[in-house]
């Protein structure tokens, strides 16, 4: 981005159906420098072959970027059975090719199966996973030895959903830092022929289970009619963004005494998940939790969103 250019101070969530050849980090400033966004961030990376959901943040909605990190996702997996590579996709080189048995639905269910649940995971080799401040990817492309991390990770939701020759396509759902590529190596090791992944697509996010995806020539369609303003529109809420967590409404002045980082007494609000406290207008004014005794204090606290269509501006 150019120095003197126009960016504005704006809030929002954008749902960005991510095409395919370019990185979630490439995505994110291409978004930011569409809707001269001063400030923005994504929640959770797809690799430049992936598709679909990805849930960029603008302003003060970047406070709750962590909150989507750690979110339920779904998706759509394609995979090739007998070949494995490098990367465990298609963008890797090829390892080995082996023969393809005949493989009915039992015995797909039993190969999944032990890939569900709670489950221990090995990263792929060509990873964003770091080891030693640097990225394993770039380790392995400079020709070093690289032993991928192991770790929990946890599948609510294997199947498969079609099946012919050497294709198989699979319905996803799982937990943060989970690899749809590791869940398509340790399918294709169990069903004895390996496997890689040839396409996936995200298709939801939590809380965002029935999306509204925004593609770019969408974007580049209002934004050639309305300009950055028009784009406003587009953006969803903080609050959509934390709609799965339960809200405490307050008085101007409890809303006023937490923007002031003041606590408040509240009881019987005790829950383990955090509350979105929102002001009389609903809007969010921060994230808060309450002790045993009912005193509520604040997590994280939000700025006064600039609404669609201000006119402040910052230059930088």
């Amino acid at each position: 981005m150019t120095s003197g250019q126009e960016y504005r101070d704006i809030s929002g969530i954008l749902l960005l159906d991510k095409p395919h050849g370019m990185s979630s980090n490439q995505a994110m400033q291409k978004a930011r420098y569409l809707f001269r966004a001063r400030k923005a961030g994504h929640t959770g990376s797809l690799d430049p072959l992936a598709t679909g959901m990805l849930p960029i943040c603008f302003g003060e909605a970047t406070k709750i970027a962590g909150h989507l990190l750690g979110a339920r996702k779904a998706y759509s997996a394609e995979c090739r059975l007998g070949v494995t590579t490098t990367s465990d996709d298609a963008e890797g080189e090829v390892v080995a090719t082996r023969a393809v048995p005949a493989i009915d639905a039992a015995a797909l269910e039993a190969a999944m199966q032990p890939l569900r649940g709670r489950i221990m995971q090995t990263a792929p080799i060509y990873s964003a996973l770091k080891q030693g401040g640097v990225p394993l990817y770039k380790r392995a492309r400079r020709g070093e030895d690289v032993e991928a991390p192991t770790r929990t990770v946890e599948v609510f939701r294997l199947d498969a959903v079609a099946h012919a020759d050497d294709a198989l396509r699979l319905y996803v759902e799982c937990g943060s830092g989970t690899y749809v590529r590791s869940l398509a190596r340790d399918l294709g090791e169990k069903l004895g022929c390996g496997a890689h992944l040839t396409a996936l697509r995200r298709l939801w996010v939590e809380p965002f289970r029935e999306p509204a995806m925004h593609t770019w020539g969408q974007l580049e369609a209002v934004h050639a009619e309305r300009g950055p303003d028009g784009l406003d529109a587009l953006l969803l809420s903080l609050d959509e963004g934390l709609v799965a967590l339960p809200a405490l409404h307050l008085s101007p002045e409890e809303a006023i005494a937490l923007r002031h980082g003041r606590r408040l007494r509240r009881v019987g609000i005790r829950t383990a998940t955090p509350w979105r406290a929102l002001d009389a207008d609903n809007r969010l004014v921060a994230l808060v939790e309450a002790d045993a005794n009912g005193d509520v204090r604040v997590l994280r606290g939000f700025n006064a969103a600039v609404q669609p269509g201000s006119d402040r501006r910052i230059w930088i």
